[in-house]
């Protein structure tokens, strides 16, 4: 594990890419180009120091992603899909690894999370998950969850639950302001792409 001080050193980190991208003609999203890379590098350039180690969850040929150097991690078979199956894998693949407590999240199509992201989720949330509250509101992907909640999220799912917001709710996640929304911006639509390519703030 990378030289990262506690409680970082026992989260585990996974970008969520389970989304199809319709507005942007079904494209990987974290693969589109932002200033010359991957919205993905980008991404992993302020996330990656945060976690001990990382994965990525994303369907079909993980061969994609190759030149990350991560594993890449399907949805689970049963249950819905989406970004909560991305957080069920995530979960999963966390509690094969000695010595982590938490997996932290967050969306493949968003280039720029908080390089304080996952400290001040850790250090609100404890034994509940937490999640980022930007001043557009909650940030469901942008989520820190305890391992020991897999069981409790998997019975929720059992019950219906498909989406992290929801799940977060039922799970009394911790909320945490974040004063700065850009952040958070992420890229659904080709305007999204150009004003972060301006350096505009989205509407």
């Amino acid at each position: 594990m990378p030289d990262v001080e506690a409680p970082l050193a026992r989260v585990a980190g996974v970008v969520l890419m389970g989304g199809e991208g319709r507005r942007m003609g079904r494209a990987d999203k974290a693969l589109i180009a932002l200033h010359g890379r991957p919205i993905l590098a980008h991404a992993l350039d302020r996330f990656r120091p945060q976690v001990a180690t990382l994965a990525l969850s994303a369907n079909g040929d993980p061969a994609r992603f190759a030149a990350f150097g991560w594993p890449v991690l399907a949805d689970p078979v049963d249950g819905p899909g989406g970004p909560l199956a991305g957080v069920r894998a995530g979960l999963a693949w966390a509690r094969t690894l000695a010595g982590v407590t938490h997996l932290a999240t967050i969306p493949g199509d968003a280039p720029y999370p908080p390089a304080d992201l996952v400290a001040r989720l850790a250090a609100a949330g404890g034994e509940r998950p937490a999640a980022a509250v930007s001043p557009s509101g909650l940030e469901p992907l942008h989520a820190l969850w305890p391992l020991g909640c897999a069981e409790a999220l998997e019975q929720l799912v059992q019950d219906g639950v498909a989406a992290p917001r929801r799940a977060l709710a039922a799970l009394r996640a911790i909320e945490v302001p974040f004063a700065d929304g850009s952040g958070f911006r992420d890229v659904d639509t080709p305007e999204d792409l150009a004003r972060l390519a301006a350096g505009m703030p989205q509407t």
